[in-house]
């Protein structure tokens, strides 16, 4: 059973209606326990990394996800699942995360760049480059469209780490992280139509 994390970060509705869409059995828990046995993980999120980490800690949920990790369980993580992988983030004045993945969680900053400048949050559809072939990719062409709202994105410390990328205000970061059975979205796979369906049921379906 695919278990979809419940950590009061929001957009469950959503997600859990596209893994339906998409025919991928899963169940909604916040217990860290049924988390821990679970087959695989989708672990989303909007809103910012304090209260997210806030919730993950409160309920022992934060180290249940180290541990499905260490397991070798697939894991998805999307938008503020796919930031407080690393180890740090800028947001709310600094916080430490769930350190799975090396690197940090940085800010848009265009103040350098002359007026008009790029928006601040980041919000609309963008193409994403895929580094190297995935099973998640099977069936979705390079360079198609994922829909984004963030104004802080994944920095990771290792290009390994790195399995897509996305430009936005000429700034190149990294849209998709990888490690290993985790791999992790930027974009909001559940609000990018049938891209990111598509890459919902090739998780569904993913064996690392």
């Amino acid at each position: 059973m695919t278990i979809l994390v419940d950590y009061k970060a929001g957009n469950l509705t959503s997600v859990s209606l596209a893994l339906s869409k998409v025919g991928v059995p899963h169940s909604i828990s916040d217990d860290p326990d049924v988390v821990r046995k679970a087959d695989r993980v989708v672990f989303p999120g909007v809103g910012a990394a304090g209260s997210a980490m806030e919730n993950l800690r409160s309920k022992g949920m934060d180290q249940a996800l180290v541990d499905v990790v260490r397991r070798g369980v697939p894991v998805l993580g999307i938008c503020i699942g796919c930031q407080i992988l690393l180890e740090r983030s800028e947001e709310d004045g600094g916080v430490d995360c769930l350190g799975i993945l090396p690197g940090q969680v940085k800010r848009f900053d265009f103040s350098l760049l002359p007026s008009p400048r790029p928006k601040v949050p980041h919000m609309g559809w963008n193409p994403v480059r895929f580094v190297r072939p995935h099973p998640l990719f099977q069936g979705i062409a390079q360079d198609s469209h994922f829909y984004f709202v963030h104004s802080f994105y994944p920095a990771p410390d290792q290009a390994m780490n790195i399995l897509g990328t996305t430009e936005y205000g000429g700034q190149e970061f990294a849209s998709i992280l990888d490690g290993g059975n985790v791999v992790a979205t930027q974009f909001h796979t559940e609000k990018s139509g049938e891209t990111g369906l598509r890459l919902l049921s090739n998780f569904g379906t993913w064996k690392p």
